[in-house]
């Protein structure tokens, strides 16, 4: 099927749970993301800061841009003037970095706290009890171009469900607990779960937005 058949057809499945389709144009080509573009899907997320401001160069400004991949505190000042979304928080450092640059550049910046719910030490993220520290954290109020607006967690990459399914509920019932936080610069909407291999089963389990990228473009 081509790029808009796929769009269509991964919307249709994800609307009967109100999740959010975020394309993740990594390794994909300008023509690619065109097609993307032209079959009305404005949502996509890179994984590299160097790619990212790339891609937004040379894309029309109305695509809301998600930074979905490890994020250096040094590379922040690359995508604050336009990065709508960013999913892998990971310490209250690389958050204050974020406020700083959005100010910088008077912008609000929606966060997302990356969660490490995988059995692969590959993957980045933060426990509950380190969430938790950046949650009360006498810093965070002062932080004010930043909103903390949900998690996001990557399950491990293998084809045991009942594994994967534990993971994601893990990660539900953490975001049920911490959603009741409120700050003003807090505020609990966002589920970030699901890739092109699991993304049905973390709509079901709660999640409210998948990042897709090889069943877009395959």
């Amino acid at each position: 099927m081509s790029i808009a058949e796929n769009i269509v057809s991964i919307k249709a499945e994800l609307a009967p749970y109100h999740t959010q389709l975020v394309a993740v144009t990594k390794n994909q080509p300008i023509a690619s993301l065109e097609q993307l573009y032209n079959s009305n899907h404005r949502i996509f997320g890179e994984n590299r800061v160097q790619e990212l401001t790339t891609k937004h160069e040379s894309l029309p400004k109305d695509i809301e841009w998600h930074l979905i991949g490890h994020l250096q505190t040094n590379k922040v000042k690359y995508i604050a003037s336009f990065v709508h979304t960013i999913h892998s928080i990971d310490s209250l450092k690389l958050l204050a970095e974020v406020n700083k640059q959005a100010a910088k550049n008077e912008r609000v910046i929606n966060c997302l706290l990356q969660m490490f719910i995988a059995k692969e030490e590959t993957k980045f993220g933060l426990d509950e009890s380190e969430a938790l520290a950046i949650l009360t954290s006498s810093e965070l109020p002062t932080f004010e171009n930043i909103k903390i607006v949900g998690l996001m967690g990557m399950a491990t990459n293998i084809d045991n469900h009942a594994i994967v399914v534990d993971e994601f509920r893990q990660l539900k019932a953490f975001y049920d607990f911490v959603k009741t936080i409120k700050l003003p610069n807090v505020n609990f909407v966002e589920i970030s779960m699901g890739m092109s291999s699991d993304y049905l089963l973390a709509a079901r389990e709660g999640s409210t937005m998948v990042r897709i990228g090889s069943a877009i473009f395959a």
